[in-house]
Order: C-alpha cells, then sequence, then structure tokens
C-alpha cells in the first residue's frame, strides 16, 4: 500500500514521480486530426492535437465529456487512424507501417486499460491476464501462467486466479484487467477513465495499484479521466479542448 494514498477530506492523492528518471521520447503525437462524418453531420474531434511522453512520465488527460478523450487513446495505442498527423512509438510513425506491423507493437509495446474492463467472460481470471502473451507466442503455456499469477498477486487477486469475472466485483474485474494490460511488460500504458465504473474508494484502490506498478517498471502511463484531483497526481496534465490538447 502507498502511504497516504487517501486524504481524510476524500481527495486521491499519490506520491510525486519527480524522482524518477526521464529517459527517452517513447509515444509522440503530432497534430492529429480526426472527423467523424454522420449522415446528417460532420463532427470535428480532433483538430491539431499533440503530446510527448517519455519512459517514467505520468501524463493526465481531461476534458468534458464528448470532447474526444477516447477517440485520443484510440489513436495513440494504433486502434483507429487520424485523418491527419503522425503517431509515433519510439520515432516509428504507427501509421507508415503495415497492419501487421502494428499489431505486432500494439501487443509488445502497449498496455490498454479500458473503463468497461474487457475481460472473457469464458476465461477464468488467469486465463484472461495471460491472454496477451498467449497471442504473442514466445514464451510456454507455463511461464506465462507463472507471470500471470505474479501479476495477480500484486493487484491482491492471486487467490481469486480461477474465479470467473462474473465472480468478482466491479473493482477486482478492474484489477485483473490491469493485470492483463501489463503482461507484456509494455513500455507505454494507456488508461482510458479506468475507474469511471467504480465508487471513489475502489477506484482509489484500482489507482494505486496502477501507479504503484508503472512507477516501479518505469513505464510510460497516459490517463484519461474526469477527475481534476487524479489528474493532479501525474508529473503533466493536458486538456483536451476544442481538439487540441493545452
Amino acid at each position: 500500500m502507498v502511504d497516504g494514498w487517501l486524504l481524510s477530506s476524500g481527495v486521491y492523492s499519490f506520491p510525486a514521480t519527480s524522482h524518477f528518471c526521464i529517459m527517452s521520447e517513447l509515444l509522440k503525437a503530432e497534430n492529429i486530426c480526426k472527423t467523424y462524418h454522420l449522415p446528417r453531420s460532420t463532427v470535428n474531434v480532433l483538430s491539431g492535437a499533440s503530446l510527448s511522453v517519455s519512459a517514467g512520465q505520468t501524463v493526465a488527460v481531461v476534458g468534458v465529456s464528448g470532447s474526444g478523450k477516447s477517440t485520443l487513446m484510440h489513436l495513440l495505442g494504433g486502434l483507429d487512424r487520424p485523418d491527419a498527423g503522425s503517431v509515433a512509438i519510439d520515432g516509428v510513425n504507427m501509421f507508415e507501417i503495415t497492419e501487421r506491423e502494428r499489431s505486432k507493437i500494439r501487443s509488445e509495446r502497449i498496455g490498454f486499460v479500458f473503463q468497461s474492463y474487457h475481460l472473457f467472460p469464458e476465461m477464468d481470471v488467469c486465463e484472461n491476464v495471460m491472454l496477451p502473451a498467449m497471442a504473442r507466442r514466445r514464451d510456454g503455456v507455463g511461464d506465462i501462467r507463472s507471470r500471470a499469477l505474479q501479476l495477480l498477486d500484486s493487484v491482491g487477486l492471486k487467490d481469486r486466479s480461477t474465479h470467473t469475472p462474473m465472480e468478482l466485483s466491479g473493482g477486482e474485474q478492474q484489477r485483473v484487467a490491469l493485470a492483463r494490460a501489463l503482461m507484456n511488460d509494455p513500455d507505454i500504458v494507456l488508461a482510458d477513465e479506468p475507474t469511471g465504473n467504480l465508487d471513489g474508494v475502489t477506484g482509489g484502490q484500482v489507482l494505486e495499484q496502477l501507479f504503484a506498478l508503472v512507477r516501479e517498471r518505469n513505464h510510460a502511463l497516459v490517463l484519461v479521466t474526469h477527475n481534476k484531483d487524479i489528474a493532479a497526481s501525474c508529473d503533466s496534465v493536458l486538456e483536451l479542448r476544442d481538439g487540441k490538447l493545452v
């Protein structure tokens, strides 16, 4: 447990990361634009958004509902393609390579934590965590299971490894999703409103573990949140306003 994560006022507080060494620029987005063409209207979601994130750095993105935060996260992770601009991982433009190469980068270098968990109900907890490594097919099943159990232990759920997601609370499911995101030891973690479906106390516990794990491994973290107190715990806070990050 990280001392002092919940203040008496109910505001979350996490240790600052200024003592971590900022090593190199891992993720860089430049002037990305995204427009959705609907049957009766055109919606300009992003119009020149830019950001840069280095190893060991935590960045919060805030903004009102509908401002394009989730769209931004999908573009940063290579799950969607921008209309203009670039997204680079270690200098490699994600949209100047093949889909197969982009999938490889997503699998090996990016971990996703979504608000809605996205766990497979037919799999048990350990199998859900193992899934990213199984898709990569680099290690034996025994080694993959061992790492999955270590990650579940780190989020306090090793004793629930054989349970199904439906047997867990919302907070426990999100902790499983967090362990899964870290399964391949990614350089970058993208967390899109990871506590949006949780109550305040449970959400604080999940965030505590998220920050502790990414800082322990010197991952870069981009966190989308509506909560300005949570955002203030990051090294940098960017607001998505009128399609740009300010």
